[in-house]
């Protein structure tokens, strides 16, 4: 993905992202998952079209889902961390290339279910009651300007 086609450069304020990662406890689907949040919460959250990152040898696909907080007007957002379907572009001819079937958003964190992002600056996921037995509490985490995941955020918001 190249970053210089998205923005110029010279007009945006770096600033860095806090997200939440989520890791969850038990193995279930996302349909599930997002089912017991939205009965614990004043919440809806539903599935939005999915961020897409461009490879050069496949385009991968990461579910996103969203609901807005109705006093805070916040808008949440959980994006899957691993990609649920790649489509391939062209065949790779090269022997070592780094660029596999499956992706993960956060290389460094393939534990991590769902990377929860809000349009707040600082952020309070506190206000989402997530399902006891279900998942681990949400890491708090701080996505650089020079990491590939803050220029994909800073893309779909």
């Amino acid at each position: 993905m190249e970053i210089q086609k998205l923005y110029d450069l010279d007009d945006i304020e770096f600033e860095d992202i806090a997200i939440g990662l989520v890791r969850l406890a038990k193995d279930i689907p996302a349909h599930e998952f997002f089912y017991k949040i939205n009965q614990l919460n004043n919440l809806s959250f539903s599935r939005k079209k999915d961020l897409v990152f461009h490879g050069d040898y496949y385009d991968y696909f990461f579910p996103r889902f969203e609901a807005y907080h109705k006093f805070s007007k916040t808008c949440f957002t959980f994006i899957s961390n691993k990609s649920s379907e790649s489509k391939q572009k062209k065949v790779q001819t090269e022997l070592f290339t780094e660029e596999e079937n499956i992706k993960f958003l956060l290389n460094n964190q393939v534990d991590v279910e769902y990377i929860l992002h809000s349009s707040e600056q600082f952020p309070d996921f506190s206000v989402i009651l997530l399902p006891e037995n279900l998942v681990f509490p949400i890491q708090d985490y701080t996505l650089s300007s020079e990491e590939e995941l803050y220029q994909i955020i800073q893309y779909y918001e």
